[in-house]
């Protein structure tokens, strides 16, 4: 194998120590451990200074890469490689055979170094990713008290579909304090459930106890809590995307793609799609294509990759949202997928859709072009026009078409 970088170290990162091999050029091999305190990571910074070294492999390991990386980042080309492209053979693994492994491989050209963003954008994605874990947990704080009110026999949530609406926050509160009747708690109902308010006042007849009103008082205080710390973290994005501002507003032209999820999409890839040769690459890094397995000339299913669960989880949710934004092309390239293919998979379909377009949007500099919800009727027009005329065949009508003027 021909060498390509000349002098280069191999690290195998682990939680509290760090295996380093040198190797390349008038450098002999050499073997060192430190541990990963940050005077400790210094100090390998400037051993591998003083040896010349000018590229440093390593494995993604869990987070305990992240340190190592920030330190080496502005005096070496570090290279991140996934720990499952360069696996080693079995029977023969140790720390300081790892470390060997990976400069060896890293020499000869054969790691392929993972998408790294810049700094800031590493900030941004902390960021949007906490934001999302607060959602969630809000979201299971008011789930943990739809499950109290149904212990209590209250059935609220069967009657109001929002039960943490307008109406239901008012009427919850109102139960809280156990002062008011069923009757005079569904009087509290506004606009459209004024007309369930029989319905309501059923659904509130139950047996709430002290504890289910403790139960409810915390999850509460929680949630009020988690609401003003993502008030924080959306001031903090704000400030961080004015940098950003032309490609932020440019990711929202595309349909179901609004604040949250644009800048969700901008701080998993970033803004320089130079990183990606192409926007298959880009796609098959976030896992919203199928790979390829492919053995004697006969191709077997396979499944998506892993790729990025959090970018991959924004994009299903924008593409929840196109599927029912009218006159949409999303919405229609979704309508002729879910009969055939389920709703999931028609979601990552239309979900790579959105991705394709946030690569050449972000490439080039351009809003989104909507192609209308009739543009796929139009490329199969003639398809479509034979189906329908032998499905009609087929029942017993004979069928002249003309077309219209």
């Amino acid at each position: 194998m021909d060498v390509i970088v000349e002098r280069g170290c191999g690290l195998d990162v682990h939680k509290e120590t760090v295996v380093a091999c040198i190797n390349g050029g008038v450098t002999k091999k050499e073997i060192r451990t430190y541990s990963t305190f940050t005077n400790e990571l210094v100090k390998l910074k400037e051993w591998l200074k003083g040896n010349d070294i000018t590229h440093v492999a390593m494995e993604s390991t869990g987070i305990y890469w992240k340190p190592v990386y920030n330190i080496l980042e502005e005096d070496f080309e570090v290279v991140l490689v996934n720990a499952r492209h360069i696996k080693h053979v079995p029977g023969r693994k140790t720390d300081v055979c790892d470390s060997e492994w990976l400069c060896k491989l890293l020499r000869n050209g054969l790691v392929k170094g993972s998408f790294v963003p810049e700094r800031d954008m590493r900030e941004l994605r902390d960021l949007t990713r906490y934001r999302k874990k607060l959602v969630q947990a809000m979201s299971s704080e008011k789930n943990r008290i739809q499950k109290v009110l149904e212990d209590a026999n209250v059935k609220l949530s069967s009657v109001v579909s929002d039960t943490f609406g307008v109406s239901g926050s008012k009427i919850i509160e109102a139960l809280l304090g156990g002062e008011l009747t069923p009757e005079e708690m569904s009087d509290l109902a506004r606009g459209r459930l004024r007309k369930k308010k029989d319905f309501i006042r059923e659904a509130l007849v139950g047996k709430v106890t002290k504890h289910h009103v403790f139960m409810i008082k915390a999850s509460l205080e929680h949630i009020k809590s988690v609401e003003k710390l993502i008030e924080g973290i959306d001031r903090e994005i704000e400030t961080t995307l004015e940098r950003y501002k032309e490609e932020y507003e440019l990711l929202q032209t595309i349909p179901g793609v609004k604040e949250q999820g644009a800048a969700s999409v901008l701080a998993e890839i970033g803004t320089d799609m130079e990183r990606f040769p192409t926007a298959e690459h880009l796609s098959s890094w976030a896992g919203m294509s199928p790979g390829n397995n492919e053995s004697a000339g006969k191709k077997k299913a396979c499944g998506a990759t892993h790729g990025n669960k959090s970018l991959k989880t924004t994009l299903t949710e924008c593409a929840w949202a196109a599927s029912r934004k009218k006159d949409c092309y999303l919405r229609a390239k979704y309508n002729s997928l879910v009969g055939r293919r389920g709703k999931k998979r028609a979601l990552i379909a239309v979900g790579h859709k959105i991705l394709i377009a946030s690569y050449y949007i972000l490439k080039n500099k351009v809003s989104y072009r909507e192609l209308g919800g009739d543009y796929l009727d139009k490329r199969r027009k003639d398809k479509i026009t034979k189906s329908y005329v032998k499905r009609l065949a087929s029942l017993g009508y004979q069928v002249t078409l003309s077309a219209v003027a």
